[in-house]
C-alpha cells in the first residue's frame, strides 16, 4: 500500500529547514505535486564515502534531512560508493582517502549503514554498492560517458580552477570521479540528491547527465557544513573537532558544552530533530539576556545524549559532567592500570603515550606545555620530567582523560 502524503506546503516547510539550496526549487514543487496526486513516493538519493566508516553529527546534518525525506513517506537510497573508493584519492595527496579493497570498502559501508540507522529508518532505507553498475562498464562505455561533458565544464568546479591557475597537476581520474557519481544518480532514477555544500558541483554533473540519458533531471539539496567544536573549522575527524555519533554519553555531553554560544542555535537547528516552533523557543531564548546561554547549552548537549542513547543516559552524562568539572571531583568510573615497568621512573611523555592518554610524543609534549597535565592534582610544565613512582598517581590529560596507575 503506497503512503498518504502530507500536504504541499507542510512538506515544503519541513524541506527547506537547515538547508542551503534547493536546485532549482520550482522542479522539487513540481515533483512532489507529482508524487501527491500519484501517491508515489521520490527516490531521494545520498552517496556515501565508505573510507570514513565512523560518522559524526557533522555527517548527521544531511541524513537527518535524508530523514525527513523518509517520514514525509518518499524513498531513501544510499548508495555506498565501494567501487569509486578502490580508486581512492587519484592525486594521492590526501591521506585521508585511501584506495581501497572492494571488501574494505563493503565492510566500511555496512559500517556506515549501521550507524546512520540511528538517524534513518532502517527498515524503510535502500542500500546500494555503486560496483552493481560502475563494475559493469567497459573502456567504450567510459569512453562514450566521457564523451558527454567537457573539460571547460569540469574546470568549473573550484578547486579545480584553482589547481588549474597555479600550475598544480590534475590527474584525469579526477574528472572521472563527477562522472561516476553522476551515473549512480541515473542507475536510480533519483529525483533528488543530498549533499553538502562542497559536493554542489558533483550534485549538478548528476543532474546534467540525467539529461543525457533522457532522464527528468533530479533536484539538488545541499546543507550547511556543520562548524566543529572549535569554532572555526568544519567538523571533522581530521581537526579533532567531532561529536562522533557513537561517543560515549559523556563524551556527546562534554564535548557540546566546549562549542562556542554562537553555534547553539545551529547545532540545534541541524543536528537535532526538535520541531520548529521548539527551534523558535530556543532563538527567543538566546536572545534573552536574563537566561544564561549555558543552560541551553546544557539542554542541547542532553538533546544529543538522548538522540544516540537514551534520556536516562542523558541525566547521567549530566550528573557525571557536574561532579568532574563543577565540583571537581575524581570519575567514579576511572579506568585503573598496574605499573609493572621495571624501573621506578619513566619521563611524563612515555608515560602518557604508553597508556594511550596521547596519540603522539608531540601530543603529549604540547599538552604538558600547555599545562594540561597533571599528576596527583599538580601541574606539570616540564616536557622533560619524569615520574618517580610510588604506591598510586592519579593522571588527568585534558579536561576528561583520567588514569590510575597503581604500582605493582
Amino acid at each position: 500500500m503506497h503512503p498518504i502524503f502530507p500536504p504541499l506546503n507542510e512538506q515544503m516547510d519541513i524541506i527547506r529547514r537547515g538547508a542551503s539550496e534547493i536546485i532549482p526549487e520550482g522542479e522539487l514543487v513540481k515533483k512532489l505535486e507529482k508524487s501527491i496526486n500519484q501517491n508515489k513516493p521520490l527516490i531521494i538519493k545520498l552517496g556515501c564515502d565508505p573510507s570514513r566508516p565512523d560518522l559524526h553529527i557533522g555527517h548527521s546534518v544531511v541524513l537527518r534531512k535524508l530523514a525527513q525525506f523518509q517520514e514525509l513517506g518518499h524513498q531513501a537510497v544510499l548508495i555506498i560508493g565501494d567501487f569509486t573508493g578502490m580508486i581512492g584519492d587519484p592525486t594521492g595527496r590526501n591521506e585521508t582517502r585511501p584506495a581501497l579493497s572492494l571488501e574494505q570498502a563493503r565492510e566500511n559501508g555496512q559500517s556506515y549503514f549501521e550507524q546512520a540507522s540511528k538517524i534513518l529508518h532502517p527498515e524503510k532505507t535502500r542500500m546500494i554498492n555503486n560496483s552493481t553498475w560502475l563494475a559493469k562498464m567497459s573502456f567504450e562505455d567510459v569512453i562514450k560517458l566521457a564523451s558527454k561533458y567537457t573539460v571547460a565544464r569540469m574546470l568549473e568546479r573550484d578547486d579545480f580552477t584553482k589547481r588549474f591557475k597555479g600550475g598544480e597537476p590534475i590527474s584525469i581520474h579526477e574528472f572521472l570521479y563527477p562522472l561516476a557519481q553522476a551515473m549512480d544518480s541515473v542507475a536510480i532514477n533519483s529525483d533528488v540528491e543530498l549533499g553538502g555544500t562542497d559536493q554542489k558541483f558533483n550534485l549538478l554533473v548528476g543532474r546534467d547527465m540525467q539529461r543525457e540519458f533522457e532522464q527528468e533531471p533530479q533536484v539538488i539539496l545541499t546543507m550547511p557544513l556543520l562548524v566543529g567544536t572549535d569554532g572555526i573549522e568544519k567538523m571533522s575527524k581530521s581537526y579533532n573537532n567531532y561529536i562522533g555519533i557513537s561517543d560515549l554519553p559523556s563524551e556527546i555531553y562534554g564535548k557540546t558544552l566546549s562549542i562556542a554560544d554562537n553555534l547553539i542555535y545551529t547545532y540545534y537547528e541541524l543536528a537535532t530533530n526538535i520541531s520548529n516552533s521548539e527551534l523558535t523557543t530556543v532563538k527567543e531564548h538566546l536572545s534573552d539576556s536574563s537566561i544564561n546561554p549555558r543552560n541551553i547549552k546544557r539542554a542541547l548537549a542532553r538533546k544529543l545524549v538522548e538522540m544516540y542513547h537514551s534520556i536516562d543516559a542523558a541525566a547521567q552524562a549530566e550528573v557525571a559532567f557536574d561532579k568532574l568539572f563543577i565540583k571537581k571531583e575524581i570519575p567514579d568510573d576511572i579506568e585503573t592500570v598496574t605499573f609493572n615497568n621495571l624501573n621506578s621512573t619513566i619521563s611524563i611523555i612515555d608515560l602518557l603515550l604508553q597508556y594511550n592518554l596521547v596519540t603522539s610524543k608531540s601530543e603529549a609534549r604540547r599538552m604538558i606545555q600547555q599545562g594540561g597535565t597533571t599528576i596527583d592534582g599538580l601541574k606539570i610544565t616540564d616536557p622533560n620530567s619524569a615520574l618517580e613512582f610510588k604506591a598510586e598517581h592519579i593522571i588527568k590529560v585534558g579536561k576528561r582523560k583520567f588514569l590510575k596507575l597503581i604500582k605493582q
